[in-house]
């Protein structure tokens, strides 16, 4: 479980533009095993957690999904709201009882259109999440299918 200052929301924004976007969250609750959303959908939707654990997964043809990493208390769920075509690249599934803030991407991309350094602080934030999340599932798909494993790539 990731904890960095890269993808919690309380560290990557500015104090202004954190209130902004928390004003515009709705608390929910998952119960364990609950798909948040399934890769090739429709992203409407993002999440930051509360408590509980998330984890997100890959399609693997002809094999069963890939977990690629586990995230927790603080962290984001969901990139694909804000790039188009606005479809998720990964599934997501609760693997524990989750409680969450839950914001609506069309409403938070509204919003950024309307404030170009609010649009800035959370394409970074959302960037430095989604380069940090694509090196996890490099690392784990190299450690699920690679002859040798992933080793120790810096």
């Amino acid at each position: 479980m990731n904890t960095s200052s890269n993808s919690t929301l309380l560290r990557a924004l500015p104090a202004e533009h954190r209130e902004r976007l928390m004003s515009m969250a709705r608390e929910v609750s998952f119960p364990q095993g609950t798909r948040l959303f399934e890769e090739g959908g429709h992203a409407d939707k993002f999440w930051i957690i509360r408590t509980g654990t998330v984890t997100l997964d890959m399609h693997v043809p002809g094999r069963r999904a890939a977990d690629i990493e586990t995230l927790g208390h603080n962290e984001l769920v969901g990139w694909s709201w804000l790039f188009p075509p606005h479809t998720w690249h990964l599934g997501a599934e609760a693997m524990t009882p989750v409680r969450a803030y839950e914001f609506d991407a069309a409403t938070v991309r509204r919003m950024c259109e309307a404030d170009p350094e609010l649009s800035a602080s959370v394409s970074q934030w959302v960037g430095r999440v989604l380069a940090r999340r694509l090196r996890a599932a490099r690392t784990r798909l190299l450690d699920l299918y690679a002859p040798y494993g992933s080793g120790s790539l810096r």
